[in-house]
Protein backbone atom coordinates (compact mmCIF):
# COMPACT_ATOMS: atom_id res chain seq x y z
CA UNK A 1 0.00 0.00 0.00
CA UNK A 2 1.39 3.38 -0.99
CA UNK A 3 1.36 6.02 1.72
CA UNK A 4 1.49 9.73 1.05
CA UNK A 5 2.27 12.63 3.38
CA UNK A 6 -1.35 12.81 4.58
CA UNK A 7 -1.37 9.11 5.48
CA UNK A 8 1.91 9.46 7.37
CA UNK A 9 0.64 12.53 9.20
CA UNK A 10 -2.53 10.68 10.18
CA UNK A 11 -0.52 7.72 11.46
CA UNK A 12 1.78 9.96 13.47
CA UNK A 13 -1.19 11.73 15.07
CA UNK A 14 -3.07 8.52 15.85
CA UNK A 15 0.00 6.99 17.50
CA UNK A 16 0.16 10.05 19.73
CA UNK A 17 -3.61 10.29 20.33
CA UNK A 18 -5.77 7.34 19.27
CA UNK A 19 -8.87 9.03 20.71
CA UNK A 20 -8.60 12.23 18.69
CA UNK A 21 -11.90 13.44 17.27
CA UNK A 22 -12.56 13.23 13.55
CA UNK A 23 -12.75 17.01 13.28
CA UNK A 24 -9.51 17.59 15.21
CA UNK A 25 -7.68 14.98 13.11
CA UNK A 26 -8.92 16.58 9.90
CA UNK A 27 -7.82 19.99 11.14
CA UNK A 28 -4.34 18.75 12.06
CA UNK A 29 -3.73 17.19 8.64
CA UNK A 30 -5.37 20.06 6.80
CA UNK A 31 -8.14 18.02 5.17
CA UNK A 32 -11.90 18.12 5.50
CA UNK A 33 -13.47 15.55 7.82
CA UNK A 34 -14.76 13.10 5.19
CA UNK A 35 -11.50 12.66 3.25
CA UNK A 36 -9.46 12.45 6.46
CA UNK A 37 -11.75 9.80 7.92
CA UNK A 38 -11.83 7.90 4.62
CA UNK A 39 -8.04 7.69 4.82
CA UNK A 40 -8.23 6.36 8.39
CA UNK A 41 -10.73 3.70 7.28
CA UNK A 42 -8.49 2.74 4.33
CA UNK A 43 -5.48 2.43 6.66
CA UNK A 44 -7.55 0.24 8.99
CA UNK A 45 -8.97 -1.90 6.18
CA UNK A 46 -5.49 -2.52 4.77
CA UNK A 47 -4.11 -3.55 8.14
CA UNK A 48 -1.75 -0.60 8.52
CA UNK A 49 -3.69 0.44 11.62
CA UNK A 50 -4.08 -2.77 13.62
CA UNK A 51 -5.99 -1.35 16.56
CA UNK A 52 -6.18 1.28 19.27
CA UNK A 53 -4.74 0.86 22.73
CA UNK A 54 -4.39 2.63 26.03
CA UNK A 55 -0.98 4.02 26.97
CA UNK A 56 -0.62 2.46 30.42
CA UNK A 57 2.05 3.44 32.92
CA UNK A 58 3.03 -0.13 33.74
CA UNK A 59 5.57 1.04 36.32
CA UNK A 60 2.62 2.16 38.45
CA UNK A 61 0.64 -1.02 37.83
CA UNK A 62 3.31 -3.71 37.77
CA UNK A 63 5.93 -3.88 40.51
CA UNK A 64 7.59 -7.13 39.38
CA UNK A 65 10.81 -7.71 37.50
CA UNK A 66 11.43 -6.58 33.94
CA UNK A 67 13.97 -8.71 32.15
CA UNK A 68 15.53 -8.70 28.69
CA UNK A 69 16.72 -12.09 27.47
CA UNK A 70 18.92 -12.82 24.47
CA UNK A 71 18.40 -16.34 23.14
CA UNK A 72 20.52 -18.27 20.66
CA UNK A 73 19.26 -21.56 19.27
CA UNK A 74 21.54 -24.50 18.52
CA UNK A 75 19.92 -25.16 15.14
CA UNK A 76 18.18 -22.86 12.70
CA UNK A 77 15.81 -25.12 10.84
CA UNK A 78 12.33 -23.85 10.05
CA UNK A 79 10.92 -26.44 12.44
CA UNK A 80 13.16 -25.36 15.33
CA UNK A 81 12.43 -21.67 14.81
CA UNK A 82 8.69 -22.26 14.54
CA UNK A 83 8.64 -24.47 17.66
CA UNK A 84 10.52 -21.86 19.72
CA UNK A 85 8.32 -19.01 18.44
CA UNK A 86 5.09 -20.92 19.16
CA UNK A 87 6.23 -21.57 22.75
CA UNK A 88 7.20 -17.92 23.27
CA UNK A 89 3.91 -16.63 21.82
CA UNK A 90 2.03 -18.87 24.27
CA UNK A 91 4.06 -17.66 27.28
CA UNK A 92 2.23 -14.91 29.21
CA UNK A 93 5.54 -13.79 30.75
CA UNK A 94 6.87 -12.74 27.34
CA UNK A 95 5.46 -9.33 26.41
CA UNK A 96 7.69 -8.83 23.35
CA UNK A 97 9.84 -11.11 21.22
CA UNK A 98 11.99 -9.98 18.33
CA UNK A 99 13.76 -12.30 15.92
CA UNK A 100 17.14 -10.73 15.18
CA UNK A 101 20.02 -11.21 12.80
CA UNK A 102 23.65 -11.47 13.78
CA UNK A 103 24.86 -13.39 16.81
CA UNK A 104 21.60 -13.62 18.75
CA UNK A 105 18.45 -15.22 17.38
CA UNK A 106 15.82 -13.65 19.64
CA UNK A 107 15.44 -10.83 22.13
CA UNK A 108 12.65 -11.37 24.63
CA UNK A 109 11.10 -8.85 27.02
CA UNK A 110 9.82 -10.70 30.05
CA UNK A 111 7.70 -9.58 32.98
CA UNK A 112 7.80 -11.74 36.09
CA UNK A 113 6.59 -11.44 39.67
CA UNK A 114 10.17 -11.78 40.91
CA UNK A 115 13.50 -13.34 39.94
CA UNK A 116 12.42 -16.77 41.18
CA UNK A 117 9.37 -16.65 38.88
CA UNK A 118 11.66 -15.66 35.99
CA UNK A 119 14.04 -18.54 36.70
CA UNK A 120 11.16 -21.02 36.77
CA UNK A 121 10.03 -19.64 33.40
CA UNK A 122 13.52 -20.05 31.89
CA UNK A 123 13.78 -23.54 33.35
CA UNK A 124 10.48 -24.41 31.65
CA UNK A 125 11.90 -23.26 28.30
CA UNK A 126 15.04 -25.31 28.81
CA UNK A 127 13.19 -28.48 29.84
CA UNK A 128 10.84 -28.11 26.85
CA UNK A 129 13.85 -28.97 24.69
CA UNK A 130 13.36 -26.05 22.31
CA UNK A 131 16.98 -26.18 21.16
CA UNK A 132 18.20 -23.23 23.22
CA UNK A 133 21.97 -23.22 22.99
CA UNK A 134 22.50 -20.27 25.32
CA UNK A 135 20.70 -17.33 26.82
CA UNK A 136 21.75 -14.12 28.51
CA UNK A 137 19.63 -12.37 31.11
CA UNK A 138 19.60 -8.61 31.68
CA UNK A 139 17.62 -7.17 34.58
CA UNK A 140 15.99 -3.84 33.65
CA UNK A 141 16.88 -1.27 36.29
CA UNK A 142 15.11 1.70 34.71
CA UNK A 143 12.86 2.31 31.73
CA UNK A 144 14.37 5.28 29.90
CA UNK A 145 11.95 5.43 26.96
CA UNK A 146 8.81 3.50 26.21
CA UNK A 147 6.26 3.80 23.37
CA UNK A 148 3.99 4.69 21.87
CA UNK A 149 6.00 3.73 18.87
CA UNK A 150 5.68 5.78 15.76
CA UNK A 151 7.76 6.90 12.83
CA UNK A 152 10.58 9.32 13.59
CA UNK A 153 10.10 12.89 12.47
CA UNK A 154 12.33 12.38 9.42
CA UNK A 155 9.65 10.08 7.95
CA UNK A 156 7.63 12.89 6.42
CA UNK A 157 7.16 11.91 2.82
CA UNK A 158 6.58 8.80 0.76
CA UNK A 159 10.18 8.54 -0.41
CA UNK A 160 11.19 7.88 3.21
CA UNK A 161 8.27 5.59 4.04
CA UNK A 162 8.84 1.87 4.10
Amino acid sequence: MKLDRYDLAILRILVRDGRITKSRLAEEVNLSISPAWARVKRLEDNGVIRGYRADVDWADVFKGSRIVVEVTLARHTAHDLRRFEERVVAAPEVVQCHATGGGVDYVLHVLSRDIDHYQRFIDSLLTAELGIERYFTYIVTKVVKQGPEGPPDWVNNTSNAL
